[in-house]
């Protein structure tokens, strides 16, 4: 179910029926979506005050006071689906912990629904324990995206517990929720259990050197996941290094983000040495890390074996004009190397890096290069977890 960005739970053009089709419509689902009509009246409604500060913009009301009428509207949009679009997008709505329990309720009755978008509704833990029942028993769900909701340590235990009894679930997004290490675990557990898991964005949270350490090994013997997001966290020393290490392990992952995280020196080494044992990756994301030059030579190091890497994204770190031209002399070194992109974005290079540029191009014509002042557009799409997002709440 596409959504409109002014409007995050009106329907879209496309999933809406005809006139004429809605009216012929009987039964059940005609109570349904005369209930909703009752809600979206314009006359004695609390919509008219919709758009003012504080106001709901979903014109879903105060959950708290009205659950029924908010339970009518989300099962119209659930049952306008059918048959047609699959996905339920309610982001933005304010749903909270009761609003998530009527979602549960019509979810059960929605089979057809493969998509659930419920970005930023304040669920807390609350509202993720109330979604469990129908995440562990729906065959049909299969991309989940519960980013910025605050839902924590416990809200994650439940989560990952619903999800490692329902091996339909493919992609899931916790961006945003505030997770530390401790929520690690439970994480750690699922990437351990649930192999039909092929993407997991845990971008824009808290997770550290703890975190590092438990999710490093289960990223090592998980055998499904083929794009992580790290993005936007605090892994950094000891934490940066087992992760790194649970990398050379890994033999399915294809698309890694750790951009804006602080591996540092240590975690580019690190990951220069997962970089000759992993034959799988192909998208790799280290953008302002910390990384120095040492650390970029380090790094360099991986690139001399690697065949399988085609995007390197390395801006936005310290490594001056002399690590990015270790890294470039060390992609020189490999004749075998897969890489369409090299990206030293903001970084300033001298006449000698220029020169051996010119030289590797001659070896990898394919290969486009970006530094502080080579703003050459790279034509090829990156895959979901490489585009730009902004929660509403990034820390680092």
């Amino acid at each position: 179910m596409g959504v409109m960005a002014g409007a995050p739970c009106e329907l879209s053009a496309e999933s809406k029926r005809p006139e004429e089709e809605a009216v012929a419509v009987s039964g059940p689902l005609a109570g349904v979506r005369e209930a909703e009509g009752v809600a979206n009246t314009d006359s004695d409604s609390d919509l008219e005050t919709e758009g003012a500060p504080g106001q709901d913009t979903c014109g879903l009301g105060d959950l708290v006071r009205e659950p029924r009428r908010v339970h009518s509207i989300v099962l119209a949009s659930c049952f306008r689906c059918e048959g047609s679009a699959s996905e339920l997008t309610l982001r933005h709505c304010g749903l909270g912990p009761q609003g998530s329990q009527t979602l549960a309720s019509a979810l059960f009755s929605s089979p057809h629904i493969k998509r659930l978008d419920l970005r930023d509704n304040g669920l807390c833990a609350a509202g993720a324990e109330a979604l469990v029942g129908a995440l562990t028993k729906s065959s049909y769900i299969c991309d989940v995206d519960l980013s910025e909701n605050q839902l924590g340590v416990v809200g994650v235990q439940a989560l990952c517990a619903a999800l490692m009894a329902n091996p339909a679930v493919r992609k899931v997004q916790l961006a945003g929720n505030g997770l530390e290490e401790k929520a690690a675990r439970y994480i750690a557990e699922l990437l351990l259990v649930h192999m039909s898991l092929q993407s997991l964005d845990l971008s824009y949270n808290e997770l550290s050197d703890g975190a590092g350490e438990t999710l490093g090994p289960a990223l090592a013997e998980n055998t499904g996941l083929t794009e992580l997001s790290m993005s936007w966290n605090h892994l950094r020393g000891p934490g940066a290094v087992a992760f790194a290490r649970g990398l050379e392990g890994n033999i399915f992952l294809k698309v890694l983000d750790i951009s804006y995280n602080g591996f540092g020196d240590p975690g580019a080494s690190a990951v220069g040495e997962a970089l000759k044992a992993n034959n799988m990756l192909e998208e790799l994301n280290m953008s302002n890390n910390r990384i120095s030059a040492v650390g970029a030579l380090s790094l360099g190091l991986g690139l001399r074996v690697n065949q399988t890497l085609r995007i390197l994204v390395v801006s936005r770190n310290p490594m001056r004009s002399e690590g990015c031209f270790g890294v470039l002399k060390s992609v020189q070194d490999n004749p075998a190397s897969a890489l369409e992109l090299l990206d030293f974005s903001d970084s300033q290079v001298n006449k000698e890096f220029d020169d051996l540029a010119d030289a590797v191009k001659v070896i990898l014509p394919g290969l486009c290069i970006k530094t502080g002042a080579r703003r050459v557009e790279y034509k090829k799409e990156l895959l979901p977890v490489f585009r730009a997002s902004s929660p509403a709440s990034a820390s680092n």
